[in-house]
């Protein structure tokens, strides 16, 4: 088979697949020798949906209002957000603007 992206050779692998930094497991994909591409079959994303909702990954978005307290503005952070990255009150993070369009939160 080749590539659609580049026209390299594409093979046949079990891949590790990532999410949200957790390890769900190795899959069957399609792996692009020459610039890595990876697809997967609709039977092995399904077993990857299914990997992700036992790891409890599965659904970690969510919508939220900013706030304000004071003079200063909050956004509130999902529970099972917070569950997942060990967030809890009184927990020191550091916040910058990665553009006017995206804000970035570290956890110490």
């Amino acid at each position: 088979m080749i590539c659609d992206e580049c026209g390299g050779k594409v093979e046949i692998k079990r891949v590790d697949y990532v999410l949200l930094g957790v390890l769900l497991g190795k899959f069957e994909a399609e792996v692009c020798s020459k610039c890595g591409e990876q697809l997967f079959t609709l039977e092995e994303s399904r077993k990857i949906t299914q990997a992700s909702k036992e790891k409890g990954l599965w659904g970690l978005h969510a919508r939220t209002k900013v706030g304000k307290v004071g003079n200063s503005l909050d956004i509130k952070i999902a529970k099972n957000i917070a569950d997942f990255m060990d967030l809890g009150q009184g927990k020191e993070v550091s916040v910058h603007p990665e553009s006017k369009k995206r804000l970035i939160i570290d956890v110490s």
